[in-house]
């Protein structure tokens, strides 16, 4: 990273973002600009504005890194959380992936972080017709279907999971997979990766309340690096372009086993 470069860290917390963004400053080893900024990715507007506003001062976006989610808490109901849950992680990523490829430049890469619970056999065969092959118009379309049906009191008996993060880790990876579907060539001439990425197990505030045994599990800054791999690539790898990566290796869209619904809430 270089000195003229730029770093934007966002997120909806101001003195978090601003202290963590100074912590990323006294670096020694850090020498880019880091600028904090708030932002809610559930606000589609402003997630758009941002995008329009480093294409204005930077021409674009050379690396994003879509990691927002809410947390979710064992001791509320799930239907209780779905609203603030589904806004932060499946409108969030829908914002970023409408807005941010757009202001990608050559040689630019988006990643959304998602979990190996994205793939389509995590969810029962009835679901798979709804995501498989689907425009993010579809996906979006669907969400708020399944959201609809949790207020109702009706996901379980039309075949949704109990826990909130299957089909919403779904969800993403299958947005993430409609964007790519329509931007492959013309991104890979450019050297553009768009990807959903699965970090492995992390040991975080948002984890431990779920987590039993932290024998495998990784810290933020290990989970990172697997990340970062990623997004700085030097070249663009069409065999992971659109697909969801774990650790360099892509997890089969079509694969995966269903969970029992405790092990749906451990599995990263």
């Amino acid at each position: 990273m270089r000195a003229e470069d730029t770093v934007l860290l966002t997120g909806r917390d101001a003195g978090r973002v601003a202290a963590a963004a100074e912590e990323i400053r006294r670096s020694p080893k850090v020498v880019a600009r880091v600028e904090d900024r708030v932002l809610d990715v559930s606000r589609p507007e402003a997630v758009a504005a941002l995008a329009e506003e480093l294409r204005g001062r930077h021409s674009g976006a050379d690396v994003v890194i879509s990691n927002a989610a809410a947390r979710l808490r064992p001791d509320v109901s799930q239907a209780a959380q779905a609203d603030e849950f589904i806004d932060v992680s499946n409108g969030g990523t829908h914002a970023v992936l409408r807005s941010f490829p757009q202001v990608l430049r050559p040689g630019g890469r988006l990643l959304v972080v998602a979990s190996s619970l994205g793939t389509l056999g995590r969810l029962p065969e009835s679901l798979h017709p709804m995501f498989d092959g689907a425009t993010l118009d579809q996906v979006e379309h669907v969400v708020e279907s399944w959201r609809s049906s949790i207020h109702r009191g009706v996901a379980r008996e039309t075949g949704w999971p109990l826990w909130l993060n299957l089909p919403s880790k779904v969800a993403q990876v299958a947005a993430v997979r409609a964007v790519a579907a329509d931007r492959r060539g013309q991104d890979l001439a450019n050297d553009i990766m768009i990807a959903s990425v699965c970090p492995g197990m992390v040991d975080t505030a948002a984890s431990r309340p779920w987590f039993t045994d932290y024998s495998a599990a990784q810290s933020p800054k290990q989970a990172a690096e697997a990340v970062l791999d990623l997004a700085l690539a030097t070249s663009a790898d069409p065999a992971l372009y659109g697909e969801l990566v774990r650790f360099g290796e892509v997890l089969p869209w079509r694969g995966g086993t269903r969970p029992t619904e405790q092990e749906g809430l451990l599995i990263p």
